[in-house]
């Protein structure tokens, strides 16, 4: 059994980032996401996954942050 890390590191490969981010590594790929190479291996900075991840909106968020038509409709304020 491979051993677990008790913590998650700084680079990971592809097929980690994309369980990172709860993605497949197809998925990943179309991302345009900023990769490091380290010889032969492509890694991706988890700093940059939480960058992105922290970018993504809500559902029922605009994309800039923004009230959408439906909260206008309905009375909510973001």
């Amino acid at each position: 059994m491979p051993a677990v890390p008790m913590f998650t590191p700084r680079l990971m490969k592809a097929h980690a980032a994309a369980h990172y981010l709860g993605v497949s590594p197809s998925k990943l790929r179309t991302l345009d996401l900023p990769c490091k190479r380290d010889g032969g291996n492509v890694l991706y900075d988890r700093l940059d996954l939480d960058a992105y991840a922290d970018a993504l909106p809500y559902e029922g968020q605009a994309q800039d942050g923004r009230d959408t038509v439906c909260d206008s409709i309905f009375g909510v304020k973001g």
